[in-house]
Formats: C-alpha cells, sequence, structure tokens
C-alpha cells in the first residue's frame, strides 16, 4: 500500500516535503484528537444496585436490568424519567413535586423516576429517598435512586440512568425544574407521532422560540455570549438542523436508547449534542418541540470554565468520528 502510495505522489510530481508535511499534520492531529477523546467508565458493581422506598420507613435495595437484556418495557412502565442530580437538595423537590403531580395525574402506575445521584455530597439520595416516602407516598419502586461511587458528569449519570431504565420511553429531566413537566405529554405525542420501525425515535425540548423573551434577554451580557459562541459552534462542527440542542427534557424509545447510549463517549456538558449526532448518523427521527422554560438559580456549570470545555469536547467530539476515532458500532 505504501509503495502504491509513493508511486503515485511520483506520478503527481508531488515535492517531497509537501507530502511529509501534510502527512506529519495529518498525524498529529489525530494524535492530539486521540488524547483528547473521551472513553466512559465502566459502572462500578455498588452503581449496578438501586434504593426505593419500602414498606413503614424502610429502605429496599434491587438490581438494576439492562435495557440491552429486556427491548422492552418492564412491569407495565409506560414512561420512565431520569434525573441527573448532584448536590440537589436545595432543588429538586420542585422538580419532584411537578413531574409526580403530572404523572399521578395522568399516567395512573405506568411510570418510575430514576434519580442517578452523581457524587453527591449533600444527601441527595436519602433526601429523594424520604421524599418518596413521606412527602409523596409513593410505592415501593416508583422513585428509585441510584447512587454513583465517583462523579461522572451530567453525560455520564443520564448514561448510566438511560441504560437501566424500564419504560416504554425514558425522558431526561434536570432537577432543578426549569421545565414545565406537563410539556412531556407534547413529546410524547409527537415521538409516537414519528416513530419509525426498528431506528428508534427522539423528540427534544427546545427552547428557541423563547429568544426574544425576558427569560433569555435578561441574562448577563457574558451568559448570553458565551450560549450564543456555543451555538456557532455547534452549528459550524455539530448540527445544523436542530436549534436548541442543550435543553434538560428529551424523551427517547426504546430503539432509540440501544441505538445511542451504549455508544456515546462524552460524559461532560456538551453530551447533548454528541447524542443528536448520533442520532442523525444512524437516521433516528428527531423532532424538535417548543416548551415551557424559565430560569432556575443553583447551576452547577462553572461558567468560563465549563463554556471551554464544552468548545473543546464539541471540536473532539465531530474530529473523532471524522477519523474513527470514536465509532458508532460496538459498544463504548
Amino acid at each position: 500500500m505504501w509503495e502504491l502510495y509513493c508511486s503515485k505522489v511520483r506520478e503527481l510530481n508531488i515535492p517531497a516535503i509537501f507530502v511529509t508535511v501534510v502527512v506529519v499534520v495529518v498525524t498529529s492531529l489525530y494524535g492530539f484528537v486521540f488524547l483528547l477523546s473521551h472513553s466512559p467508565r465502566k459502572p462500578f458493581s455498588e452503581e449496578l444496585t438501586y434504593e426505593t422506598n419500602g414498606l413503614h420507613g424502610s429502605i429496599v435495595s434491587g438490581q438494576l436490568t439492562s435495557v440491552k437484556d429486556c427491548k422492552d418495557s418492564q412491569d407495565g412502565i409506560e414512561l420512565s424519567v431520569v434525573v441527573p442530580s448532584y448536590n440537589e437538595i436545595g432543588r429538586i423537590l420542585v422538580m419532584l413535586t411537578d413531574a409526580i403531580e403530572y404523572l399521578q395525574e395522568n399516567m395512573a402506575n405506568k411510570w418510575e423516576i430514576l434519580i442517578v445521584d452523581d457524587g453527591s455530597r449533600d444527601g441527595t439520595s436519602a433526601f429523594c429517598l424520604d421524599l418518596a416516602q413521606s412527602e409523596f407516598k409513593l410505592q415501593p419502586g416508583q422513585l428509585r435512586v441510584v447512587k454513583l461511587a465517583k462523579n461522572r458528569g451530567k453525560g455520564g449519570a443520564v448514561r448510566h440512568g438511560m441504560l437501566h431504565i424500564r419504560g416504554a420511553y425514558g425522558l431526561f429531566a434536570d432537577a432543578d425544574g426549569a421545565s414545565n413537566f406537563a410539556d412531556v405529554q407534547k413529546l410524547l405525542g409527537s415521538i409516537k407521532k414519528y416513530q419509525k420501525s426498528g431506528r428508534g425515535s427522539v423528540a427534544i425540548g427546545s427552547r428557541a422560540h423563547m429568544v426574544n423573551t425576558d427569560a433569555v434577554v435578561k441574562r448577563s451580557f457574558i451568559r448570553n455570549f458565551l450560549m450564543y459562541g456555543l451555538h456557532t459552534l455547534v452549528f459550524i462542527f455539530g448540527i445544523r438542523s436542530i436549534k436548541d440542542t442543550q435543553c434538560g427534557f428529551k424523551l427517547f424509545d426504546r430503539s432509540a436508547i440501544t441505538n445511542i447510549f451504549p455508544f456515546l463517549h462524552t460524559e461532560g456538558w456538551i453530551f447533548d449534542v454528541e447524542i443528536l449526532i448520533l442520532a442523525l448518523r444512524k437516521q433516528i427521527s428527531i423532532e424538535e418541540v417548543a416548551i415551557s422554560w424559565h430560569e432556575v438559580d443553583g447551576s452547577k456549570m462553572e461558567l468560563a470554565r465549563d463554556s471551554i470545555n464544552m468548545a473543546k469536547d464539541l471540536v473532539v467530539i465531530r474530529l473523532a468520528y471524522i477519523m474513527g476515532i470514536y465509532s458508532d458500532r460496538g459498544e463504548c
């Protein structure tokens, strides 16, 4: 192969120094992207178990079931809600109240909430289990908690939760309650309408229609500057057909989950973009749905540092797929 390449170079009369420079640049770029690429860590054994409220204030443990091992929904559950959580005692009550009120009123007992505690230090897991028992009077198993031994990042928490849901559909929703949970009905309607046999479907909440509203206009200049800068990078390096890639309110059917989440490499903030890149590469249906949303204080994102890391990871994701460092076949 190398001899054939060299003969072609000689035939085209390309200067050897030019060829050498190109080879060095391409090799260096490949090595640089490879070094910056991500690989999700394997879960520890204790992260493959869950806790839920039992009877009379007890705590019951159980074993998580992988979506790969059970392609259909379990226990008659239609909707699983995955909530990635990191030190969320101060915010998660509002989100859970909104979600549980809607689910109890509209989905009978065909739902579950899976809290993925991403290594919290404030007792988020115990707090949620106590709420399930004392505040919401839930049946055992309706709210389950998985505690990650070490912080993985939002993407890692979402990936772990989505790979262990029991429902026919999996929604991941931010713990801050910024999205109106009742809008899940819009996403369910959309995903059922556009569902494709075998490949799967995704419905994503979108705030694009709110660009000129107070929720965005009243943000600080630097926050809006970084937001628009990231959107520009997403457009250049990632996705042009979707206006809002970062909204933490996305719904998947089980086919989409099994075709996307085992192959997800990114565990940081920009994981949403890789989810959508994978969906587009696999021709999975994606529908963007306008939802209600409001700003909530207490974000865990450190604006300057995390914005830089998101920009870096976005470029790495795109180049890693182009260069074959990341694959959408076989598991990460």
